[in-house]
């Protein structure tokens, strides 16, 4: 191959995590209708399962906050579809165990930090090896816009949302000359299990309906709803195309025109 840089093609193998509910399944069903070969990844069988049946993606059941369950993630997908094209680290995790700062417990930060930032990290430096050596390859981080501005009584959350756009901006830099991206999308308010569990518990603590404490939360933004978890996937699936090559390094913030 020399150095010549390997464009992408339809059909690439794309491995998704949190792939069962919310953003990641929107992603995987997105890259899967435009041809590619997705191995979708989440803790719960039945949604994997009920994701195959309607797209034809491949799965694989397990944990990315473990060095061994990312380790069998990449095993089984490079077994069962071939290299890896494409990486979206979209798993994550929001403890309802989280307090402030002075009453957090040393293990809810660490369980937290296990998902969010250290399985990212397991599986970028294993698809990067063999990423730069065929001088293709495409990696999107799913981080949030609570990373950069912060929420009370989520230190975990934030921080280990914040540390993945620390690490994306690296692995740009080491990635960049191989023909590699990675770039991170930065979805505000969005419609999702995660964050309906968060407006309930913001409901019930402030006495107002959970549809009133929706309102409340997307109030700041232009067109007055959450973000759609099509919208952030289709983003994603630009960022991991070959039109996108010239952007690496970036943190794109989809969120209506609010500031988070």
């Amino acid at each position: 191959m020399g150095d010549r840089i390997q464009p992408l093609e339809w059909g690439r193998v794309a491995l998704v995590t949190g792939a069962g509910r919310g953003i990641g399944r929107a992603v995987a069903r997105t890259l899967a209708a435009r041809g590619d070969r997705v191995m979708a990844v989440a803790r719960t069988e039945a949604d994997l399962a009920d994701l195959a049946r309607e797209t034809g993606a491949e799965y694989v059941v397990e944990s990315v906050s473990t060095v061994e369950g990312c380790e069998r993630i990449v095993e089984q997908t490079v077994e069962r579809l071939g290299p890896i094209d494409i990486l979206v680290n979209n798993a994550g995790v929001l403890s309802a165990e989280e307090r402030p700062i002075w009453e957090m417990e040393s293990s809810v930060w660490h369980n937290v930090f296990a998902t969010n930032l250290h399985g990212p990290f397991e599986l970028i430096r294993r698809v990067t090896r063999d990423m730069i050596e065929r001088r293709t390859g495409r990696i999107v981080i799913v981080s949030s816009s609570a990373g950069e501005f912060g929420v009370a009584a989520q230190p975990a959350y934030c921080a280990s949302r914040n540390g993945l756009l620390g690490l994306m901006r690296a692995v740009a830099q080491d990635v960049g000359g191989y023909g590699v991206t990675c770039n991170a999308v930065l979805p505000g308010w969005t419609k999702t299990q995660m964050a309906d569990d968060l407006v309930r518990q913001s409901a019930e603590a402030s006495g107002v309906s959970f549809e009133q404490a929706w309102e409340d939360a997307v109030a700041a933004y232009p067109a007055q709803r959450p973000v759609d978890p099509d919208e952030i996937a289709e983003t994603i699936a630009f960022l991991a195309s070959d039109v996108a090559s010239g952007i690496n390094g970036q943190a794109v913030t989809i969120a209506l025109g609010g500031v988070w």
